[in-house]
Parts: C-alpha cells; structure tokens; sequence
C-alpha cells in the first residue's frame, strides 16, 4: 500500500488528507495543531511526532501550508525535512507560494533525487470537503503521472500548466481574478439593498445573468443570501482575508518580476490590506464587502 505523508491540517489540508483515507491510502499526518490531528487520527491517519517522523518510508509527501516561509522552512530550513525523505518518492506542495520558492525547493529535492511538483489548488474549504478540487500543476509530466491517482483522490480536474513554478503562476492568476471579482461582487450587493433591493433575489438574478460567478453561486459575500456561506455564519471558515491578501501580494511581485501590469489587482490588494486593518483579518476574504457595507 502506497504511504503517503501529509504535512499541514488546516481548513484546506485537514479535509484533503480525510479524502486520501477515504480512498484507501495509508496516510500519517503532522500539524502543529494538536486538534487538527487528533481529527484526522479520528478519521484512520497515524500520527507523527515531527514532520520528520511523518515522511519516513513515505512514497508521497504532501504538504498544504500557508506561505513561502513556511515551505522553505519545511523542506530546507535548518532541520528540513527533505534529507529525511526517501530518494525516488514524490512530494507534492499544494501551498499557494512564489513561483520562486516552488523552484528553489524544486531543484533542492531533484539533487537529492527527489521528485516534485507544485499543486496549488482552486475549489475552496467547500471543494477540499467534498472532494472536488482543481489542481494547477507545474513540473515534470512524469511525475504529474506518478500524482494523478492521489490527486484524483482528493479533486475533479487537474491541469498541467508548465515546468516547475508554473502552477504557482496560474494559482496567483486565478486568485487575483477571484478577489478582483469578489470586491466588486459586494459593492454591487451593497449598491442593490442601498436601494431596498433584497440581496438574496438580487443575487439569484446575477447568478444567471451576465455577472454570474463564484461569488454569487458558491460564496455570496451577503449574509443570509446562501446558507452554508461563510458570510451566513458570521465570515468564519473559508479562505481568510489575510490568505487573500498574501495571495495578491504574490501576484503583485510576480507582476513585477516580468513587467506586467495589474492595476485591478494591486487595487483589489489595497481593498483587502484595509479590510485587515479593520480587523477582519482572519474572516473569510468575502468579508470585504464590510469596507462598503459595515453592517453586513
């Protein structure tokens, strides 16, 4: 039986490591979060005493974790676990980072005669529970085909976008996309019950109309308008504000890094950097409409 070693339980990376044990896969888990594993021990995973623990005799190791720091530090800070890992397993990093950090890890794992991709995913903590998450893939194709099956147990499509780092590029791209669209989905919202409209009949009129999106079908920024919502239970859960604005922080350096220009986007990072000043940090990224709209 194939092990795999999954590092990082958050609201993403708890429910994706439930899916792999659903599938059948022997899965040996570490978090910080002492909670967090002891959910997914609940579930039928091992528990580790270290992330190093964890990828012994592992033939995949995935980590889900939330920034470039983070990753470095697991795989190359000073007790990193890439001298841990076995030569000839593969490691797939669903984080959300630099492009430039997949690679230098990338690299560092091949002269060890490690394989690895960047698998950054789109779907949400809606999709990763349900098992139906998008995987933006970069790196070898060999080892994508190695990946398929475990992502396949986790997610629906899987795309293959490029050489190492490219999946981070298409994942910053999507997001920045997302939190430009969200933005303005809230204002136009605010706009609609500044006139008396009701929100939730507003939404269910753009949900099939030309301004249809995500936003208003899966995560409508209103509270009330669609139950399981993070926005219907007080912003909680989701995909955190600060999480938003790390990811088009990301999109804006890699604007830079080629000369591009974004200015959707830098506003949009604007809008969600004074959301966090308020101190809506760590509410789900669709609490952005209380810059318009307080009471929401």
């Amino acid at each position: 039986m194939t092990r795999i070693a999954f590092i990082g339980l958050g609201n993403m990376g708890g429910p994706m490591a439930a899916n792999l044990l659903k599938a059948g896969y022997e899965v040996q888990v570490f978090d910080l979060s002492v909670a967090a594993v002891g959910s997914a021990v609940a579930a039928g995973a091992h528990a580790a005493a270290s992330a190093t623990a964890a990828v012994a005799g592992a033939q995949i190791v995935i980590s889900m974790l939330p920034a470039s720091r983070h990753v470095e530090g697991l795989y190359l800070g000073e007790a990193g676990i890439l001298a841990a890992i076995e030569p000839g397993a593969l490691v797939i990093d669903c984080s959300t980072i630099a492009p430039a950090s997949a690679q230098k890890v990338a690299a560092a794992a091949a002269e060890r005669g490690v394989a690895m991709i960047d698998a950054p995913v789109s779907g949400g903590t809606a999709g990763a529970a349900a098992g139906s998450l998008t995987f933006i893939v970069g790196g070898d194709a060999d080892a994508l085909e190695r990946a398929r099956p475990i992502l396949q147990a986790m997610g629906k499509n899987i795309f293959h976008v490029g050489a190492n780092g490219a999946g981070q590029v298409a994942k910053l791209c999507n997001n920045m996309a997302l939190g430009v669209i969200m933005a303005v989905t809230g204002e136009a919202l605010a706009l609609g019950v500044a006139h008396g409209l009701d929100a939730k009949v507003l939404s269910q009129m753009m949900a099939v109309s030309t301004s249809r999106s995500w936003a208003t079908e899966v995560c409508n920024p209103w509270p009330g308008v669609l139950d399981n919502a993070p926005a219907s239970r007080g912003y909680s859960g989701g995909f955190g504000n600060d999480l938003m604005l790390k990811d088009l922080g990301l999109a804006a350096e890699a604007a830079m890094g080629v000369g591009a220009s974004i200015p959707l986007g830098e506003l949009a990072r604007n809008l969600y950097a004074m959301n966090s000043r308020a101190g809506h940090g760590g509410l789900d990224f669709s609490s952005v409409v209380k810059l318009v709209a307080p009471g929401a």
